[in-house]
């Protein structure tokens, strides 16, 4: 994830007044009432995309343990709810957007997550830190040689056994994706597909 030009979800630094609004959503049985304000992805609601990913996917159960990783996490939705069900990993958020990042930490911390949520932007990961999950509805519109790069970039990051879950709009290429993928190497799946989008389940 690299630094793009103009006031987008992917801006750094946004120039857009902070404007706070509630997001309300539902999952796995757990009611979530998230902070989110303008100038990041998805500002007034969960994202249609992030919503099949947290309902058809295969999210971590109560003995998942280790690093996860909630790549371009917004205002902190899918970081809140892995940490919540995940009582014993460590998870990662990770994001460009200085405010998303900050509103991901106030809603970590309003949960009751702050010790086990790392917010950080992307050049401040450890290196040699390895993932056993990797979640993301990736930035798409940041192009496609970007998004490459990016996935060329996290994906390797996986331990052996570990597994990323990806979300994308069929018409905004997830089968294209799917294919490049399966080209670089990866073990690749269509897990489920449902009002458009299509979640793919990735290893090594």
């Amino acid at each position: 994830m690299t630094h793009v030009t103009g006031d987008h979800y992917f801006t750094a630094e946004p120039n857009t007044p902070a404007q706070a609004r509630e997001v309300q959503f539902t999952v796995a049985g757990s009611d979530y009432t998230l902070t989110s304000a303008s100038g990041v992805f998805s500002a007034s609601r969960l994202d249609p995309g992030t919503a099949v990913l947290l309902r058809k996917a295969d999210l971590p159960v109560t003995t998942t343990a280790g690093d996860l990783l909630d790549l371009g996490c917004g205002f902190g939705a899918i970081t809140c709810v892995l940490g919540n069900v995940a009582p014993t990993a460590t998870i990662w958020a990770v994001d460009v957007n200085e405010r998303a990042r900050q509103l991901t930490v106030g809603n970590a911390t309003r949960l009751g997550l702050s010790e086990r949520v790392r917010v950080t932007a992307p050049e401040e990961v450890p290196d040699d830190l390895r993932f056993a999950q990797i979640w993301s509805n990736p930035p798409i519109r940041i192009g496609k040689d970007e998004l490459h790069r990016m996935l060329l970039h996290w994906l390797p990051r996986l331990t052996p056994d570990g597994v990323a879950w990806l979300v994308v709009a069929r018409h905004l290429g997830g089968d294209s994706l799917q294919s490049w993928l399966v080209g670089q190497g990866w073990q690749v799946a269509r897990h489920a597909s449902q009002k458009g989008f299509r979640v793919l389940r990735v290893t090594p």
